[in-house]
């Protein structure tokens, strides 16, 4: 092994200088000792004989992946340069075993400084500067310190701060980052004055409705618990889970609209059951007397499309909301606030696109006192196309943004996968433009972070690709 075990600087002068000299990885035996022995013993690292190029991302991941504490890993990584420096796309060759261990190992890494981001839970020592000064006990699976320091440097930079680990420790003083060995658990305090305050957050914010134990486990895996002083509460947050859930659908009532029996019980305008609709209001009329599926009967009122009358950009969602139900406009609700900020983010104002859905009535499942949406059936939405058709000879848009699976069906009449339509720009007839997407309550539901946020950037692309068309 190197003298100093996850050094890339050591390591990349060592391979830098084998590299020029020929050396090929099976004539290389990394051995050493920690005590200070040479690379090779008696023999003497070959002397460099001229630049040597590679590519950038494999020397980034080799950054990370000489962290890795399997002992092999020096070898390994010294014949994938000797190799990259011969086979220019060697990276792209996914199958190859060796860049399947590095990127494997490199995913490895990553995970292991995402948790040290995230776990890491400082301890208070004191003040005898201007400066607070505190200190954090870590153990991570590899010999990450060095790739993980710079990010408590920006995030702390205005406190003094120790973070200790079994390898190495990192000291942030008077705005000076420096390294030194590793250290014991004891010499970081167990607990301090503001985990109590902290232990209150955590509570306050558990969400019981979100539970999933093993997701939680997958993410926070128990080893990290010590370290947390949020960890002593979980059992016993997790053991009042259920009683806090229902607690939630007591006090988080979905009121009906008062005027629900009116809605259900008023005369069927005659324009319901005609064609001869010629305007949007007059569309609007009939919607609200349409009896041709059993939606009708427990939704409070239909709810038809909104925005101008000639826009070029027809966004088509699933069905309204609880929220949209009761106010009886498209996109009022959660997803509608998300879709708000993703049109705007993609450069398209609200105002100037026409929002409507598939399904015209909301299918709920009663719940207590709350109504939990249920998805249209393919022979619901394949009823409520007719008003949508309508709409759409209304408003005749150059370009249709299809926001979801049941968006697709409602303006193709056929079941095709979102993921089989989506990232191309589809001709309807008539030569009416699609693009099909995702509904933003999808991205509301992702429990993975770093996943919603590429979903995310992709919506938005989506929208700002449907923008630069229409334009």
């Amino acid at each position: 092994m190197l003298r100093t075990p996850g050094d890339f600087a050591e390591w990349r002068a060592v391979a830098r200088g084998l590299l020029a000299g020929g050396v090929a990885p099976e004539d290389v035996n990394w051995r050493g000792s920690e005590e200070g022995a040479s690379l090779f013993g008696a023999e003497a690292v070959p002397a460099s004989a001229g630049v040597v190029s590679l590519p950038r991302e494999l020397l980034e991941m080799a950054d990370r992946v000489i962290c890795h504490r399997d002992p092999q890993v020096p070898a390994r990584l010294y014949r994938l340069v000797w190799r990259a420096a011969r086979e220019r796309q060697l990276l792209a060759r996914t199958t190859d075993a060796d860049v399947d261990w590095l990127r494997r190992t490199d995913k490895a890494i990553r995970r292991d400084i995402h948790k040290m981001h995230a776990f890491v839970r400082f301890r208070r020592l004191g003040q005898e500067t201007e400066r607070e000064s505190f200190a954090a006990w870590f153990e991570p699976d590899h010999r990450i310190l060095r790739l993980t320091a710079p990010f408590f440097q920006r995030r702390f930079y205005g406190m003094d701060w120790a973070i200790v680990t079994p390898d190495a420790r990192a000291i942030w003083q008077g705005e000076v980052l420096s390294y030194g060995a590793g250290g014991t658990r004891g010499e970081v305090p167990d607990s301090d004055v503001v985990e109590d305050q902290w232990r209150t957050y955590y509570g306050a914010i558990f969400n019981p409705a979100r539970v999933k134990i093993d997701a939680m486990r997958a993410e926070m895996p128990k080893k990290y618990w010590h370290n947390l002083p949020e960890a002593q509460d979980i059992a016993s947050l997790l053991a009042g889970a259920g009683a806090r859930v229902e607690r939630m659908r007591e006090t988080a009532v979905s009121l009906a609209n008062p005027q629900t029996d009116k809605w259900r019980t008023r005369v069927i305008d005659d324009l319901a059951q005609t064609d001869d609709i010629g305007t949007l209001a007059d569309l609007a009329r009939g919607v609200g007397g349409c009896t041709r599926c059993p939606l009708h009967c427990d939704a409070t009122q239909a709810v038809t499309g909104e925005g101008p009358g000639a826009a070029r950009i027809m966004l088509v969602g699933e069905q309204p909301g609880d929220r949209e139900d009761l106010e009886g406009r498209p996109f009022v609700g959660p997803a509608g606030q998300l879709l708000n900020e993703v049109l705007e983010e993609a450069g398209l104002d609200r105002t100037s696109v026409f929002l409507t859905n598939a399904v015209k009535h909301f299918k709920f499942e009663p719940r207590g006192k709350r109504r939990l949406h249920q998805n249209p059936t393919t022979g619901e939405i394949d009823i409520c196309r007719w008003w949508l058709d309508k709409e759409r000879a209304l408003v005749q848009p150059d370009l249709i943004v299809t926001l979801g699976g049941s968006a697709l069906r409602g303006v193709t009449g056929k079941s095709a996968s979102i993921t089989s339509m989506r990232g191309t720009v589809h001709e309807l007839a008539g030569g009416t433009k699609l693009i099909a997407t995702i509904h933003p309550s999808f991205l509301l539901r992702l429990p993975d972070h770093d996943r919603a946020a590429e979903e995310r950037t992709a919506f938005v692309a989506d929208l700002a690709r449907a923008r630069k068309l229409a334009a």
